[in-house]
């Protein structure tokens, strides 16, 4: 289980986010929703330790979280999906999925590995190619294998589908909602596109100017048009 109690976090003098409050049960997806510099973004880089949090708490599975270093977080179970997808561009597939598994002890490197094939056997069938010849679709599958090679208990999500087309949009979804309803795996997504986020989302918080307008059940969300079309853009 994630918590954020009254979180506030930024950079240097400034604060991006203030306030914020929800908790995302164990096996449950929140979505993460807002326009552009709502703080999305930071929240999601404050969860793994990146970004300063200047109030509040974070805990996860009910241990208080708030002060510890991004490494720690990451062998409590943390990972991140970042932005971008920050991919080894001059490594192998291989090469980038086993940097994601340095936390990790390597006995469990095999197994990991063939978990993150049978979920993408396009990156199988691609093992040997540098990150870089992959396509966009496919680059973003490496990101979200590499942060599944440390066995996270709790993955973070951010912008999975920023310029990618949408039939790999829907396979990425795909592969998230499969890990989440077949090993309860936590995600925490943040997508700009709102429609396929309520439709793998049990919950979501909608973020504006740093501040939530709106956290609860995904049902919900979908039923109130003005808050959708206000802050995400979306018509329903």
């Amino acid at each position: 289980m994630l918590e954020l109690q009254n979180f506030s976090c930024g950079y240097g003098e400034m604060v991006a986010v203030s306030g914020l409050s929800f908790t995302v049960e164990t096996g449950d997806i929140l979505a993460l929703l807002g326009p552009n510099g709502a703080g999305k973004t930071s929240t999601i880089l404050a969860i793994m330790g990146h970004v300063q949090i200047k109030a509040g708490t974070l805990s996860v599975d009910g241990r208080d979280v708030t002060r510890l270093p991004a490494l720690q977080r990451t062998e409590l179970g943390l990972a991140v999906v970042p932005e971008g997808r920050r991919l080894f561009s001059d490594l192998t597939v291989v090469e980038n999925l086993v940097v994601g598994g340095y936390s990790r002890p390597r006995a469990d490197e095999k197994r990991n590995l063939a978990r993150v094939f049978d979920l993408f056997p396009r990156l199988a069938e691609r093992r040997g190619q540098l990150a870089a010849s992959l396509s966009g679709g496919e680059q973003q599958m490496l990101a979200i294998g590499r942060a599944l090679m440390s066995a996270p208990r709790l993955l973070l999500v951010d912008e999975l589908s920023l310029g990618l087309m949408p039939k790999m949009v829907d396979l990425c979804l795909d592969a998230l909602r499969r890990l989440n309803q077949d090993e309860r795996l936590t995600i925490v997504l943040v997508e700009q596109n709102t429609e396929r986020a309520l439709n793998v989302a049990q919950q979501v918080c909608v973020l504006a100017s740093g501040r939530s307008v709106f956290a609860g059940p995904a049902e919900a969300a979908r039923r109130d048009v003005d808050l959708l079309h206000s802050y995400t853009g979306a018509a329903s």
